[in-house]
């Protein structure tokens, strides 16, 4: 095992990462920007380096800073978290030419499955299904326009870098396809300066339902169970769940089996999650099990891991520890049980009245809510959170023997939340909890 790492991140998950390391006996080693020169990862990492600058751009996204640090430092190993650098293959090689191990896949990895055409071949040619679609490399418009047709509508235009929603529209018609494959390129260029796309069928009424997937350099592979993360704003993720609801065990097991499938195609390393489309059979289907088909596989942790922990009982950073260590996984897959269910929603700093405007400002009272439920924050009372980085305060997640148990808890739970000095969103959570019970529940 390591005896320091470094985690090129900050806020909640440079602090899950810190106290896994904490429990390992690990040094850990935080970086930081100007404004964040008294963040709590700082304060609770064992040693600090300053990257310089303001924005992310100029801190954590520097990787001459970075690598500075782990010079400085003598890190043994990076932990690059989610975001920033975390699904970047460049990163990644610029880690390991130095000598220094990358908690994450092997670059190749990472650049086959970023690249949203290559995935979606790749996954075809390995007999995990795919949605119908035109992935042509390079694709013209007037070749777009001619495949739309034979794809049907209505379908995705989905950016081919793309992630978190940009670069992505709807259409449900021919006559809508021109105006919204203009924007979606010109959107795709702006965030990923990259204007490919592809093209999929598109399933309204389809839930999203991911498998968190673990592979180390010893040929193992196993899945940790799913999670259900349907429920949306403009393709981010509000209310994630494990495991997923209303699935029969042959449709659990064949998720599992394709997710597994998908990250030996491309000779994965440790922790990432293959997302995948779930069509659920018809109300008057004398089917057991829908439809599901490859989405895209995120090479890094996810967000809404602590709902796997939680049933399953596995600490996810310690396993990507381990594996990158180069130990074998550690459990196979017949020893991963899962207990019970578990919910997450994210607590930001926003303003839902506004638009879901970002809002910054001290935290001048902050009270987390009752010891039944599970918060990984990133700021304290007398934080400041600044509108230069992602708004995200902290993570909530509850478990119970049940679902509905799991559900109650997480209302609870938000109204026990005490918030002031800066624009949230728990009202509007709660809002949405209760929703989507009441509507479970036929009384909506």
């Amino acid at each position: 095992m390591f005896s320091k790492i470094l985690i090129a991140n900050r806020g909640e998950i440079a602090v899950r990462v810190i106290r896994a390391c904490r429990e390992l006996g690990i040094t850990s080693v935080a970086v930081y920007s100007e404004l964040d020169r008294n963040a709590l990862h700082v304060r609770l990492a064992d040693e600090a380096y300053a990257l310089g600058g303001e924005t992310a751009a100029d801190s954590y996204l520097n990787t001459s800073a970075i690598l500075d640090a782990i010079e400085k430092s003598g890190a043994e190993a990076v932990h690059p978290g989610y975001g920033f650098y975390s699904e970047n293959a460049d990163f990644a090689r610029a880690i390991t030419e130095r000598g220094v191990t990358f908690i994450g896949p092997p670059p190749e990895a990472i650049e086959v499955m970023g690249d949203k055409a290559a995935a979606r071949q790749l996954m075809a040619e390995s007999g995990v299904p795919v949605l119908p679609g035109f992935d042509k490399e390079g694709a013209s418009d007037s070749e777009l326009t001619a495949a739309a047709a034979k794809v049907g509508f209505p379908l995705l235009i989905k950016a081919v870098a793309g992630g978190g929603g940009k670069g992505m529209r709807v259409v449900n018609g021919a006559e809508e396809f021109d105006e919204a494959l203009a924007a979606a390129r010109r959107e795709a260029s702006n965030a990923f300066g990259d204007d490919r796309v592809l093209l999929e069928r598109y399933l309204a009424t389809a839930r999203h339902v991911e498998v968190q997937v673990f592979a180390d350099n010893h040929g193992n592979a196993v899945h940790l169970f799913e999670r259900d993360c349907s429920v949306q704003r403009r393709h981010q993720k509000i209310i994630e769940e494990a495991p997923a609801p209303g699935l029969d065990e042959a449709t659990r097991d064949a998720f599992g089996h394709a997710a597994v499938q998908a990250a030996k195609a491309i000779d994965y390393r440790g922790a990432g999650t293959v997302e995948f489309l779930y069509a659920p059979p018809a109300a008057d289907s004398d089917v057991d099990g829908g439809q599901f088909f490859f989405m895209e596989m995120n090479t890094r942790l996810q967000v809404e891991h602590p709902v796997t922990e939680m049933i399953t009982g596995e600490d996810l950073v310690a396993w990507q520890l381990s594996v990158a260590a180069g130990e074998p996984l550690p459990k196979q897959q017949d020893q991963i049980q899962r207990h019970g269910a578990a919910m997450e929603v994210r607590l930001y700093a926003e303003n839902p009245e506004q638009g879901f405007l970002p809002s910054s400002g001290l935290l001048r009272h902050l009270r987390w809510p009752h010891a039944q439920s599970r918060v990984d924050a990133g700021y304290e009372q007398g934080d400041r959170v600044d509108e230069h980085y992602d708004p995200m305060i902290a993570k909530l997640v509850t478990w119970g023997e049940t679902r509905d148990e799991a559900a109650d808890l997480q209302v609870a739970a938000l109204d026990a939340f005490r918030i002031e000095g800066l624009g949230h969103n728990v009202d509007f959570l709660s809002a949405i909890m209760i929703k989507k019970l009441n509507f479970e529940q036929g009384i909506m």
